[in-house]
């Protein structure tokens, strides 16, 4: 069974940071690319950014580029997104997501499976 366990929300004031976590499995972490959505109150889910199997390519939405950076550590099978610079637009439930389509694809079409964990709240205060 996939299991998805996203951590490390929490309440910042704008400007902040936060690190979140998501530790998987059930699954061949090291062969799947993977991402980060999120999804704020009364919206659609946001592909927020992806990174391939190997850690080597990384993918962001415009509206996170140069402030989040996504890592990954295969051999612990977990996802990480480092978010600086928080503005209050980015509040939202953040999820982990399996791809299922490779993460180049992500900023033109819905790349991730619909599997995902409980999410993390990320709370962002002007």
């Amino acid at each position: 069974e996939v299991q998805l366990v996203e951590s490390g929300g929490g309440m910042v004031q704008s400007g902040g940071s936060l690190r979140l976590s998501c530790m998987s499995s059930g699954f061949a972490f090291d062969s799947v690319d993977m991402s980060w959505v999120r999804q704020a109150p009364g919206k659609g889910p946001e592909w927020v950014t992806g990174i391939n199997h190997g850690g080597t390519s990384t993918y962001y939405a415009d509206s996170v580029k140069g402030r989040f950076t996504i890592s990954r550590d295969n051999p612990k099978s977990q996802l990480y997104l480092q978010m600086n610079s928080l503005k209050p637009e980015d509040t939202a439930l953040y999820y982990c997501t399996k791809n299922a389509l490779p993460v180049d694809f992500c900023s033109v079409t819905t790349c991730y499976e619909k599997h995902w964990g409980q999410g993390t709240q990320v709370t962002v205060s002007s």
